[in-house]
C-alpha cells in the first residue's frame, strides 16, 4: 500500500485507442499525433505532466501507434541536416520532444476500456500514487490544474479527480459528480460518480474530465471490476467504489477547474481547439486575429 507521504512522481498516458471519430485521418496515423497548431496532441499532454515534475511517463498503447514512439525518440540525422542548414529554431523544437523526460510504453493488448488500460501500469507504478492524462483534454500551461490535484491527494490520502462547471443542458455527455463541500477546503469529497445522467437526474453540473491522481488501491479495485457501460472495464466503476470505501487509499476528491481547457474529443472541439491556441501563439495569433474577423463577416453575407 501507498505511504501517507509518498509522492507523486509518475504519469500514465493512456493511448490506445482507435480514434475512429477521426476516420479517415486517423486509418495510418495515430489521433495522438494529430497535430494541434504546430505540435500533436500527445505533446501537450506530456508537456503537462513533465512541467509538475512528473518526468517518469508510461504511455499504454495499441496497434499502430508506433509513431507515438518515434516522435519522442532522436532523429540523428535529421538533426544533423538542421544544424548544418544553422536552422536553429526548428532543431530545438525536435530536440524539445526527445528531451521531455522518461518515457516508457507497454502495450494494452485487449481494448477492454480505460480502467482495463489503467490497470496496465501497475507493474511500472507499483505501490505509489500516480497521475493519469487522457489526450482529449488538454490543459493550457498558463493554468495550474495538475499540480494543484497532487496536493489535494497528498493532503486526503485518497484519489483526485477533475471536474468542470458545464451547462445543465449538457452534463448528460459527460460523467457527472455528486458532490459535497469540505469547510475550509477549496475541494470538494465525490459521494458518488454518475456516468451520463440524463439532465434530470443529474446531481450537479459538474463534470468529470480526463486528469486524475490516483491512489495506488484502484489497481486491486479494477482487477475485481467487472465490465460496465460498452462492456468495458470502467475507470469510473472503480472510483464509485473507492468514493465509497473507507480506509487507507479509499475516499475520492475533487478539484473545480475554472481555467482554460481545450477539448480534441470530436472533429468539431478538436477544430476550436487549433483555433484558440493559434490565436494565443505569438507567432500566428496576430495575423489570425486580423484575418478572422473579415472571414466571419463575410459568412454573414
Amino acid at each position: 500500500m501507498t505511504t501517507s507521504n509518498a509522492p507523486v512522481r509518475k504519469a500514465v498516458i493512456p493511448a490506445a485507442g482507435l480514434g475512429t471519430r477521426f476516420l479517415p485521418a486517423t486509418k495510418a496515423m495515430p489521433k495522438e499525433m494529430l497535430p494541434v497548431v504546430d505540435k500533436p496532441a500527445i505533446q501537450y499532454v506530456v508537456e503537462e505532466a513533465v512541467s509538475v515534475g512528473l518526468h517518469d511517463v508510461l504511455m499504454i498503447t495499441g496497434r499502430n501507434k508506433r509513431a507515438l514512439e518515434d516522435h519522442f525518440d532522436r532523429v540523428p540525422a535529421l538533426e544533423a541536416t538542421l544544424e548544418a542548414k544553422g536552422d536553429t529554431a526548428k532543431l530545438a523544437s525536435i530536440q524539445a520532444a526527445s528531451n521531455l523526460g522518461d518515457i516508457h510504453y507497454v502495450r494494452q493488448g485487449d481494448p477492454k476500456g480505460l480502467g482495463h488500460a489503467v490497470l496496465r501500469a501497475q507493474q511500472h507504478v507499483g505501490d505509489e500514487p500516480f497521475a493519469v492524462l487522457l489526450g482529449d483534454d488538454l490543459i493550457d500551461a498558463r493554468d495550474e490544474l495538475l499540480s494543484t490535484m497532487i496536493d489535494v491527494q497528498a493532503k486526503t490520502g485518497g484519489s483526485v479527480v477533475a471536474l468542470i462547471e458545464v451547462e445543465p443542458s449538457q452534463i448528460s455527455a459527460y460523467g457527472c459528480a455528486d458532490i459535497e463541500a469540505i469547510e475550509g477546503q477549496d475541494y470538494v469529497r465525490i459521494n458518488k460518480l454518475v456516468e451520463k445522467p440524463d439532465v434530470a437526474d443529474a446531481p450537479s453540473n459538474l463534470a468529470v474530465i480526463g486528469r486524475y491522481v490516483l491512489h495506488n488501491s484502484v489497481f486491486s479495485v479494477l482487477e475485481n471490476t467487472a465490465p460496465g457501460r460498452g462492456d468495458e472495464i470502467q475507470l469510473t466503476d472503480a472510483l464509485q467504489e473507492l468514493a465509497a470505501g473507507e480506509g487507507e487509499g479509499y475516499g475520492v476528491y475533487g478539484v473545480v477547474f475554472r481555467g482554460r481547457r481545450y477539448d480534441t474529443g470530436d472533429k468539431l472541439s478538436y477544430l476550436k481547439a487549433c483555433v484558440q491556441l493559434a490565436i494565443d501563439s505569438e507567432d500566428m495569433g496576430p495575423g489570425l486575429r486580423e484575418w478572422l474577423p473579415g472571414f466571419t463577416a463575410g459568412l454573414s453575407d
